[in-house]
């Protein structure tokens, strides 16, 4: 946990618990309630995350998509309110392999800040579980902004001409069908790839094994790749097993499906 890279493992938490502001973002979209999981049990020390509340804007209903940025200024302000300043490490969890978790900690790992997701989630952590909750003491977070080379626009990925990895299902990719955003389908020319091949058992693979995942999508370098989903959360675990493989930083599509599916786009279906 020194050098605080993607991924942190229960072991290592373990040893520093005391250490980074420890995050908890389970977050679902088949009706459970992140808030209510977190108060069955959580590891000790946690906080909870409210993905939609904390990690994202209100959906405007516009081309925004689902899950906006929050400004900055809002996102600084609730860091300082549960007791990180940059010098002040996070770790994330969720009890999905981090399929929500590693939204909060791309975001803070494309601000500079020292953010970790830990690996296998809450599934790895082997003491026991908490049920109450204490807030860190507040503190002062000052206004960082989002860096813009990190984020692409619709325009910059219908311009791109470099891959565009989609971390849903392939069902969805496919347009088999679509629960979420107004219809199915995928960017033209993206190609899929669903966050879940990632891992095994919860767990991420190698770097290595990740390295030649990616390189059997044509993947070798992460600074051309754009990463997309259905509202910008999984495909943040796709950057983030980017970087975990060593093959940098990509861009984040934010909006991603629920944006391009709102706009006037062309939509693709099939394989």
């Amino acid at each position: 946990m020194d050098t605080f890279g993607p991924l942190v493992s229960a072991q290592e938490l373990e040893d520093r618990l005391d250490t980074p502001v420890l995050c908890d973002v389970r977050w679902y979209t088949d009706g459970r309630i992140g808030r209510e999981e977190f108060e069955s049990g959580h590891i000790p020390g946690a906080v909870f995350v409210d993905l939609d509340k904390s990690l994202a804007s209100p959906d405007n209903g516009a081309q925004s998509g689902r899950h906006p940025f929050p400004t900055a200024e809002d996102f600084a302000h609730w860091l300082g309110s549960i007791g990180v300043s940059p010098s002040i490490p996070v770790v994330a969890y969720d009890n999905a392999g981090g399929f929500s978790a590693g939204r909060l900690v791309w975001m803070l790992r494309m601000l500079g800040h020292p953010a970790s997701l830990l690996n296998g989630g809450l599934p790895a952590w082997p003491g026991p579980l908490s049920t109450e909750e204490k807030l860190p003491e507040p503190t002062h977070c000052p206004t960082r902004p989002w860096p813009t080379a990190l984020l692409a626009t619709m325009d910059q990925v219908a311009d791109h001409d470099g891959p565009i990895v989609d971390a849903r299902g392939h069902d969805r990719f496919r347009g088999d069908h679509e629960p979420l955003d107004t219809q199915p389908g995928h960017i033209p020319g993206a190609i899929s790839s669903p966050f879940v091949q990632n891992m095994v058992d919860g767990y991420f693979l190698s770097p290595e094994a990740l390295r030649q995942s990616f390189a059997d999508q044509g993947i070798d370098d992460a600074q051309n790749v754009i990463s997309s989903c259905g509202s910008g959360v999984t495909a943040c675990h796709n950057l983030l097993a980017m970087e975990h493989a060593g093959l940098g930083r990509g861009r984040l599509f934010v909006g991603s499906w629920s944006a391009w599916s709102r706009s006037d786009r062309p939509v693709a279906t099939g394989e």
